[in-house]
């Protein structure tokens, strides 16, 4: 136990970071609001340092087996703190956030990343079923922190009713997973079905009914009702960070529970220990997830809608991953997260600093944008930058990451599934470029604000550093290709 305490030393980082937080509230209160993002920076820049640090010692499940530490979670750690670093930045003088409680606020940010960090190395269904919860609970707060706001009190309701439903069928067919196993541990799970013989009907039912919550987390279809609505909702910082930060925890439980409770590694590659239909059941929610998502997109006219219909569909993407189950596929999923991670962001950046500065959050509100000269063309070029990365052209890092999914896809024999894959990415270039068009080629209302500097000229830098970043990842990718090679591995 002492052993795996120093495994641990992320983990405890941020709790510690939680901590402190707190006490800064009971000591510093209200009077220097300014230190709470500075100390969650701080907390998650550490965990990340302590992540490095034990970069070097062996795999091993720890804690009696409910978590793993291996290459996989050592990656994913760092994405998450990626993704909160951006999220704390993204609140950082918010006007959204500075009328809300912000030691509350970045308290429960720093929680949130805890729990995906523990989602993403869960190797047991109870340590997956908590860490699932951790995550969900703090992200319906999150969702509903706008007090007084009709709409985000809303979208948090119907975040908690959906979530909960999900986790009741989920919580079923875990019980129904336990009673066919004898365990609650994904290698033992993988171990009985593989020597054993089992009621195949059942174990396919309780597979399925663990996707509603899995599912669930993604936004995958018929589990991505509620996403739409919480994206508009919640304060616009935290739906950047939702958008990637539990989806991409969510991607990570489904590839271990999958790759490591359902299949087992053989020379060859992976292979299901019983033929339980989860590749078909896989395809068939990939191919329903991204076709939906795109087709809702076409006809959204607010920018954080068609942005959470492109997340549905990008989830789609990531599940093509899911199912390919090769070494391959699980490697380009983690590439994709990373590009993903890169280029949304940067899209919702863009989409922040538009409605500071016009109030608007309306597609037709971008109308002329990159005709206004300065920061405006500037926020214009690189929002069609992150578009045309999202739709998947080239010399985007999107292309990149799409070119490695959809080449996974096919060397597992799943060529329809990489067909419609591709068609849906021609059917979502309509929709991004609709957007470039506005920007470019039609003019601007009369009475349309000018773009000045940015609030935070910070929010500028970044926004021309993202998207210079996505043009140089898809212009040389291999080092980042390498770097996601070595951590695509899992502990069996």
């Amino acid at each position: 136990m002492a052993q795996d305490l120093l495994y641990f030393l992320p983990q405890w980082i941020l709790i510690g970071t939680i901590i402190v937080l707190f006490f800064c509230d009971f000591f510093i209160g209200i009077k220097k609001q300014g230190i709470y993002p500075l100390v969650a920076a701080a907390g998650i820049v550490g965990m990340m340092i302590a992540n490095g640090s034990i970069a070097s010692l062996a795999s091993k499940h720890l804690f009696s087996g409910m978590i793993t530490f291996d290459a996989m979670g050592h990656f994913f750690h760092y994405l998450f703190g990626a993704a909160g670093l951006f999220g704390i930045f993204l609140s950082w003088k918010s006007p959204e956030v500075e009328k809300t409680d912000q030691t509350s606020y970045f308290t429960l940010l720093v929680a949130l990343v805890l729990g995906m960090m523990l989602l993403s190395t869960s190797n047991h269904l109870l340590m997956l079923y908590l860490s699932l919860e951790m995550v969900s609970v703090l992200s319906y707060i999150l969702t509903g922190y706008l007090r007084g706001v009709r709409r985000s009190t809303e979208a948090s309701l119907k975040y908690v009713i959906y979530g909960g439903v999900a986790s009741a069928i989920m919580v079923y067919g875990i019980s129904l997973l336990y009673g066919l196993t004898g365990s609650l541990s994904f290698p033992e799970i993988a171990s009985f079905i593989k020597t054993h013989a089992v009621d195949r009907p059942v174990l396919f039912t309780s597979v399925l009914m663990m996707m509603a919550g899995l599912g669930f987390k993604v936004a995958a279809v018929p589990f991505h009702f509620w996403c739409p609505d919480v994206y508009e909702g919640a304060p616009t910082p935290f739906t950047a960070f939702l958008s990637v930060g539990p989806k991409a925890a969510g991607v990570a439980i489904l590839l271990r529970f999958f790759f490591v409770g359902l299949s087992q590694k053989t020379p060859e590659g992976f292979v299901l220990v019983k033929t339980t239909g989860w590749v078909e059941m896989m395809t068939i929610l990939s191919i329903a997830t991204m076709t939906v998502g795109n087709l809702a997109a076409l006809v959204q006219t607010n920018m954080k809608r068609l942005l959470a219909y492109s997340s549905i569909a990008h989830a789609g993407y990531l599940l093509m991953g899911v199912a390919a189950l090769n070494q391959e596929a699980l490697t380009a999923t983690l590439f994709y997260l990373v590009v993903y991670l890169i280029m949304n962001m940067g899209a919702f950046l863009v989409v922040i600093i538009i409605a500071n500065q016009l109030g608007t959050e309306e597609v037709n509100g971008y109308r002329g944008l990159g005709r206004r000269g300065g920061q405006g063309t500037l926020l214009a070029l690189s929002m069609a930058v992150f578009l045309f990365s999202l739709t998947g052209i080239p010399p985007m890092a999107g292309f990149i990451g799409k070119f490695y999914l959809f080449g996974a896809v096919i060397r597992s024999g799943l060529y329809g599934l990489a067909i419609v894959g591709v068609l849906n990415s021609v059917v979502s270039l309509y929709y991004y470029v609709r957007i470039v068009k506005l920007m470019f080629f039609d003019a601007p209302a009369d009475h349309a604000p000018k773009i000045t500097t940015a609030p935070s000229l910070a929010h500028s830098w970044v926004v021309s550093g993202l998207a210079l970043l996505t043009l140089t990842l898809g212009l040389f990718w291999d080092g980042l290709a390498g770097i996601v090679s070595r951590s695509a591995g899992l502990f069996f």
